[in-house]
């Protein structure tokens, strides 16, 4: 029973994949329709993040109070509406009300999802937990792509995905007796949600939660802008840099499926060391001072393969590093963090390349890279003090 809810748990996670990349595939032709500024794709997409933010904080109550389960068919549900909402938009303020639910239900669903794989999986279904929401991340714009190259629109490719999203809260809804059992057997664990400064007052949480923001500030940033640094950096050409820059988010891809068969033999605390170090090697071929820019699109996908293993890593140890009674609490600290990291990070290094050179792009990453590995020893540090918990990050 519990193969099925892993795989059905896996679909939800495809579903939270799908839409992230719909507003960017979608966005130059909603302008047109719309009458609005290009620039305006980043208020919408700041909206979604703050809402996600707001959630993954909000996440432990909710969690305790319905279970996993019910609050990944309620955030899925609402997430599945504003979508809908969004095929039938007919201004730019109408996608900035809908992108509040949109964020609201994908942060809530993203952070009970993990802290429910870590707390009864092993380090392997969370790693493939992960590659699943890569797989959806990679079919959206397709899906977006074939509604637009077909002359259906960008609302159709809005609505599809929409549908997609109801037919995983079907499945949804028939699964819950198998969250309801699962939830039976581990009553009395967690009485009552911590709270964020109860949470904060752990020792290793604040260091834990830097090394996410680092992350993801890396991972997001290296995404964004790898095509801008390989054609104005490199003097690449914009056809070949558009597709090793794919590589990236391919290499993280199936890097989370092989990583996968593993994981459990290496353990969380070692595939995080070995994805750091993975990553260092992805930059310094980028940082290579040879001519060729083989190096360096090469060393993007590097990149993107080192950094595979991290996120799945850090989530999976918080509840053998926190204690499984603060994990709620935990889990919805660092996916906060994590956004955090995901929507500050890109946009400050585009002040820094526009003001100083986009020559800094694989610095920068180095300094976050760096910030992650040392944040992460410190929490292996703290964590092995306490006797309470067995650390496995």
């Amino acid at each position: 029973m519990y193969s099925l809810l892993i795989a059905v748990i896996y679909l939800a996670f495809i579903g939270l994949g799908l839409p992230d990349s719909l507003l960017g595939s979608a966005w130059p032709k909603m302008i047109t329709e719309l009458d609005s500024p290009l620039s305006y794709a980043g208020i919408v997409s700041t909206i979604i993040a703050l809402g996600t933010i707001v959630s993954s904080l909000l996440s432990d109550r909710l969690t305790l109070k319905l279970g996993a389960g019910k609050v990944t068919l309620i955030s899925v549900g609402i997430t599945a509406a504003a979508l809908f909402g969004f095929s039938l938009s007919t201004s730019f303020v109408w996608l900035c009300v809908l992108a509040v639910p949109y964020g609201l239900g994908a942060g809530a669903v993203d952070a009970a999802l993990n802290n429910y794989v870590a707390l009864h999986y092993s380090s392997r279904y969370m790693s493939w937990l992960h590659c699943f929401w890569g797989v959806g991340a990679t079919v959206g714009p397709y899906i977006m792509g074939y509604a637009i190259s077909a002359d259906k629109g960008w609302r159709f490719g809005y609505a599809s995905v929409a549908c997609i999203q109801a037919i995983i809260v079907a499945f949804l809804f028939f699964s819950l007796p198998l969250w309801k059992n699962r939830r039976a057997e581990e009553k009395g664990v967690e009485e009552a949600p911590i709270g964020i400064k109860d949470a904060l007052k752990i020792k290793g949480v604040k260091p834990i939660l830097l090394a996410f923001f680092a992350y993801c500030g890396a991972e997001t940033t290296a995404g964004l802008w790898a095509s801008s640094y390989l054609v104005i950096g490199k003097g690449v050409s914009v056809e070949i840099a558009a597709g090793f820059a794919s590589l990236f988010y391919l290499g993280i891809t199936a890097g989370r499926f092989i990583i996968g068969f593993f994981a459990d033999r290496v353990g969380d605390k070692n595939m995080i060391r070995l994805g750091t170090a993975v990553m260092a090697l992805g930059l310094a071929l980028v940082l290579s001072p040879m001519d060729n820019n083989e190096f360096a699109l090469a060393g993007l996908t590097v990149i993107g393969f080192g950094a595979a293993p991290v996120y799945p890593a850090i989530i999976h140890a918080t509840p053998k590093n926190f204690g499984k009674e603060n994990s709620h609490a935990i889990v919805g600290i660092q996916m906060a963090s994590a956004y955090c990291g995901s929507v500050i990070a890109p946009p400050l290094f585009g002040i820094i390349a526009q003001k100083i050179g986009m020559g800094l792009y694989p610095y920068y990453l180095v300094l976050f890279v760096l910030l992650m590995f040392v944040m992460t020893e410190c929490v292996n540090k703290t964590c092995t003090k306490q006797p309470k918990h067995k650390p496995l990050l």
